[in-house]
């Protein structure tokens, strides 16, 4: 007791510090054990946020204690000593701690297997090690824990067989082992928790067949994940009499036979509440009864099917039974492959072995679909090209008028021959409220107009583009104030409140003032007091940026008809006509000067001075890049004939970079030096090294490690968006949807079967950030060097460009 945290010990333990405040005498014996145990248990951990010389229950982050001593630890939000980070096993327990209820180390490295010595923590009722690493077999003597309720051991590597001791554990309502290595059959024992609302054993090896015995008496249950196994059995029958089941996933195993469907089977269900039911990629097979179709509806909100082999009529209703062997129904399996499969197996199946009359029947009904099939070909082929005329048509009045037709569900605003769309403002009011557009109130020359900040009598603070027909293009001028007017209201884009063209050669549009100016200024803000550029924006405020530009574009390109696109005048370049888009000469496009922020750092797009109609789609299929008006016959009033909503994406890609690293200037530039950058910085963003991204992390951003997580999915969101192949980089939405659920991405990018098939969002945009990996290294740099090295031929049959 002569160390200095022991005198400390000594010291408190005789005032209210160690334990909270009016607190009963706790003989001195016990307080030195708790120390002990404390003191031992953070060497062993090597946790940097436990501080020697202090009180633990006062300054020890994730320690919580009661008048009788600790009663939880969580490391969840914790760091371990960089010194302590070799990979060593970690050896740790609670002697000592004889009060503590609650241990969370999720996320926390304790590489190594789980001591036995937790199993004699009898006081523990909440015990967590997912994903700290450990390895090994799962200790028996964990089912001495009899006051559990829940076990998390998920996302590590454990090994070997589930201890059919577990079953001990009356009180159990938690049981996680999810993602892991465990192998072997299912002790029938583990029925004995009766307690258990939970059960997750997805994603290991195991195998053999689910034991009928082990559902019958767990009453309680109300969700099991028993899917990416090797399970080979029957369905048990006492699984579909659970009545308080709310989601049932067996997914992805080797199950088979006939579901066990009979009068007892949903009786009883009063949940009502919906859930999800999946059966899919599996081998069973037999009809189902109608009845049974019915229970699956009014149980379960999602069922899927898909990918078994049962037979009879199609499903109704919200359920997916897709590719099995339903006679009359879309998306099945090819006849010859059910037969093979009943055959191999010794059944017969009357759907797939019809008398020969029926067989007569259908070669009469598959030549009349042919013909049918054929007619409605050339009819959807006529009407295709009535279209594309008609649009054709469009585009050349839209460029000959230099105006924009509105966004669909947008009114277009009345028609007057006499009056300017949008005015609302005399040219006295706006000189007054800019002092007569001094340079003092000058914000910057902007692309196709001065920007002034001005303050109106009622005090309203306003910006004002004043654009002299002199030197700039009327018909851009009619485009943006067009457009303006009819998507005015739109929540992301700038929020326009008029006009005013007294003037011949003077036009001014009035905007509502960004209080935050534009992304670059919040980036890099300096401060007042010592000029230091540390009064960054966190990661908070980075990613809800990120999101509100995605959501602009979504308006652009996805509810607006016809998609818009967000991007400025492009030089009239032979080579840039031939090349892809991303190797633009001048432009303005999707950058940090043209996102504006509010007070509360809600985003508004600006720049919309070149905002023009798409005029084709880079995922066109060859028949519609033929029919598609030449470039010389259709240009938006840019005069560029290459606005495509892909090169949108790719400089949104470019944004998110910027976000990430804070690099100045990236999004704004396209020089051989930024391409290069970009091409360097990819790099760092691998699928199985996460740490390389902290690598190209702004320096001034501060982010723990579940935010360092959402950094890394964004990131993979920019890779994807910077495929140098236009049709293989996510659509706007599906950049959207990826942004507001980062850690999904991370999660689907993580499982051992990820596929791009499975049709989703997450496989849309991961399946392009897993071809682009290849795309960007082999392509080399990009930009002008890089487009100077491949040739149009190559360039065309490579890509679906425009």
């Amino acid at each position: 007791m002569d160390s200095p945290a022991r005198l400390l010990f000594s010291f408190l333990c005789c005032s209210p510090l160690f334990f909270h405040a009016g607190s009963s005498a706790v003989p001195r014996s016990k307080h030195d054990a708790e120390l002990d145990a404390l003191l031992r248990l953070r060497k062993s951990l090597a946790v940097a946020d436990w501080p020697d010389r202090c009180d633990p229950c006062s300054c020890w982050t994730g320690l919580n204690c009661s008048s009788d001593g600790t009663v939880s630890i969580n490391l969840t939000s914790v760091r371990r000593s960089h010194r302590d980070r070799s990979g060593a096993a970690v050896d740790y327990d609670f002697n000592g701690l004889s009060n503590l209820t609650s241990f969370d180390a999720s996320g926390f490295p304790l590489t190594g297997p789980i001591p036995a010595a937790l199993g004699d923590s009898n006081s523990l009722t909440f015990l967590s090690l997912a994903r700290t690493g450990a390895y090994g077999s799962i200790p028996e003597g964990l089912s001495r824990l009899s006051q559990l309720t829940v076990l998390d051991l998920s996302g590590n590597s454990l090994d070997g067989t589930i201890p059919p001791g577990l079953s001990k554990l009356q009180k159990l309502q938690t049981l996680n082992l999810s993602n892991n290595r465990l192998s072997g059959t299912v002790s029938a024992e583990l029925g004995g928790l009766s307690s258990l609302v939970s059960l997750d054993l997805s994603f290991n090896s195991l195998s053999d067949g689910v034991p009928e015995d082990l559902f019958s008496g767990l009453s309680e249950l109300r969700s099991i994940k028993l899917d990416h196994n090797d399970f080979s059995s029957d369905l048990p029958k006492s699984i579909l009499n659970l009545t308080k089941l709310v989601l049932l996933d067996v997914s992805n195993n080797n199950l088979t036979g006939k579901l066990p469907v009979d009068d007892e089977v949903g009786s009883g269900n009063t949940n009502g509440q919906g859930g999800v039911f999946n059966l899919s990629h599996n081998l069973f097979y037999g009809s189902i009864p109608a009845e049974f179709q019915g229970i699956l509806v009014r149980r379960f909100s999602e069922v899927d099917l898909s990918s078994n082999y049962f037979e009879g009529r199609e499903f109704a209703g919200h359920l997916n039974a897709s590719w099995n062997c339903f006679t009359f129904a879309q998306k099945q399996r090819p006849p010859t492959e059910c037969n093979s499969f009943y055959t191999e197996r010794g059944f017969a199946v009357d759907s797939l072995t019809a008398s020969g009359s029926k067989r007569t029947w259908n070669r009469w009904y598959s030549l009349v679909a042919a013909i049918f099939c054929s007619l409605a070909v050339t009819v959807v082929f006529l009407i295709f090209m009535l279209c594309v005329s008609r649009r054709r048509a469009r585009l050349n009045a839209t460029a000959g008028s230099g105006s924009l037709p509105p966004p669909s569900g947008v009114a277009e605003p009345p028609s007057s021959s006499s009056a300017t769309p949008g005015d609302g403002f005399s040219y006295d009011q706006l000189l007054k409220a800019t002092s007569g557009f001094s340079a003092a109130k000058l914000i910057k020359n902007g692309h196709s107009g001065d920007l002034y900040r001005g303050v109106l009598e009622d005090g309203k603070e306003i910006v004002v583009k004043r654009i002299d027909l002199q030197f700039a293009r009327g018909e851009s001028y009619l485009a943006e104030l067009n457009l303006l007017d009819s998507v005015s209201g739109a929540a992301r884009l700038v929020p326009f409140l008029g006009s005013c063209s007294e003037k011949e050669n003077v036009k001014l549009l009035v905007y509502e003032y960004m209080k935050n100016g534009d992304l670059t200024a919040a980036l890099y803000r300096k401060s007042e007091v010592d000029g230091d550029d540390s009064r960054t924006l966190d990661w908070i405020k980075r990613l809800k940026i990120a999101i509100g530009v995605a959501e602009g574009l979504c308006f652009l390109h996805h509810d607006s008809n016809p998609p818009l696109v967000h991007r400025s005048e492009i030089d009239n370049d032979p080579l840039f006509n031939h090349s892809d888009d991303l190797f633009c000469s001048a432009r303005r496009d999707i950058e940090a000067s043209s996102i504006l922020l509010d007070d509360k750092y809600e985003v508004r797009l600006g720049s919309l001075g070149e905002v023009c109609a798409q005029q084709f789609d880079v995922r066109q299929n060859v028949l519609a890049r033929i029919l598609r008006p030449s470039q010389s016959s259709n240009r938006g009033v840019s005069g560029s004939s290459t606005a495509t909503c892909a090169f949108d994406i790719y400089c949104m890609g470019k944004v998110l970079l910027e976000i990430i690293t804070g690099k100045p200037g990236i999004s704004g530039s396209d020089s051989a030096a930024t391409n290069k950058w970009l091409k360097q910085t990819a790099a760092c963003i691998g699928i199985m090294e996460k740490e390389m991204v902290a690598k190209i992390v702004d320096p001034r951003l501060v982010v723990d490690d579940d935010h360092m997580e959402e950094v890394w999915a964004v990131a993979v969101v920019a890779k994807a968006c910077l495929d140098p192949r236009p049709a293989k980089r996510p659509l706007a939405r599906h950049v959207l949807k990826a942004l507001e659920s980062p850690l999904k991405v991370v999660r689907e990018v993580n499982q051992p079967s990820f596929s791009s098939s499975r049709g989703s969002w997450q496989s849309a945009l991961i399946g392009g950030w897993l071809h682009s990996v290849s795309s960007v290294a082999s392509l080399g740099p990009v930009g002008e060097e890089g487009l100077k090295s491949r040739s149009p031929v190559s360039n065309e049959a490579d890509t679906d460009i425009v």
